[in-house]
């Protein structure tokens, strides 16, 4: 009777099962890895292409609105409309002129590349977290506190930069610090706007018409923060009026300034909010959804 070689008697080895089922763990691990970093590059690309998107041109709106709507608060043009049209004129007429000013490169900086990439990246990171966390669906867009809490922290950070230089920039007298009263009341103007932009939207979407050839999201994402301007801007109005006047004026003559310039200072704050949260925001979350929706596919 023939002997069993040794060969086909010793036992499998325990290290190399080991060894095969770290492998096999491993093969989904790195797909993980590499699906987590598919939707942070998306959340990049997104932001990023969305920010471009708001061009130099667009970029010209957000800088002629707020200057006349501070040289008309600090008294140095007579009404919003007539420092509009002098920017205006100034854009058409000498147009290297104003491309290559100081406040259009100090929004196009702080109030346009930094800050709407910045707003945009946060608010999709937040999303990306939310559905890791939660295992929800790849496109799911939050809209609760920890949305509204990261992006106006970005935003706020950013826009404060800017809005501190532009009231020394458009406003009177010698340049000076910007009063604690000013900060507070920016900031909270700068919240409502992030609010408005990036929490309401996804809340507001579903009571929107379905059948005017436009997704319902997008009207809620033009409609909300553009309506949010009609409460902010009292509030925009009081901070550059304590900046131009400081402890000059009484509570009273403080309400009437306000009450003066603000309808038009809400209508020029509304064609400022709609190219950067309107436009860009729309751009920021369909762009965002058709390279998620890429990643999705390849990960099944």
């Amino acid at each position: 009777m023939p002997v069993p070689s040794p060969a086909t008697i010793i036992p499998p080895n325990p290290a190399s099962k080991v060894m095969a089922g770290e492998a096999k763990e491993a093969g989904p691990t790195l797909g993980k890895s590499s699906l987590m970093a598919e939707r942070i590059l998306s959340d990049i690309l997104a932001a990023g292409t969305a920010t471009m998107l708001v061009s130099p041109g667009m970029h010209a709106l957000p800088l002629i609105f707020p200057r006349s709507i501070i040289e008309n608060a600090s008294g140095r043009s007579p009404s919003v409309l007539s420092s509009a049209a002098a920017s205006l004129k100034t854009l058409l007429k000498t147009p290297h002129r104003f491309f290559f000013s100081k406040p259009f490169a100090l929004i196009y900086a702080y109030g346009g590349q930094m800050t709407y990439f910045g707003t945009y990246f946060t608010a999709n990171s937040i999303d990306t977290a939310s559905s890791l966390r939660n295992g929800t669906d790849l496109k799911t867009v939050t809209a609760g506190t920890e949305k509204f809490v990261a992006t106006s922290c970005m935003n706020m950070g950013l826009g404060l930069v800017k809005d501190r230089n532009f009231a020394r920039i458009f406003g009177t007298g010698s340049p000076r610090p910007v009063p604690l009263p000013t900060f507070i009341l920016f900031s909270t103007r700068d919240a409502m706007t992030i609010f408005a932009s990036f929490n309401v939207p996804p809340l507001l979407a579903p009571y929107m018409p379905q059948s005017m050839g436009v997704r319902p999201e997008s009207i809620a994402q033009f409609l909300a923060p553009a309506a949010c301007q009609m409460l902010s801007t009292p509030l925009h109005l009081t901070g550059l009026d304590i900046y131009n006047r400081q402890g000059k004026a009484t509570i009273k003559s403080r309400w009437e300034a306000v009450k003066k310039n603000w309808p038009a200072s809400a209508l020029a704050r509304m064609c400022r909010i709609i190219p950067a949260f309107g436009f860009g925001g729309v751009a920021n979350a369909r762009i965002r959804r058709s390279l998620l929706e890429k990643v999705e596919k390849r990960s099944r």
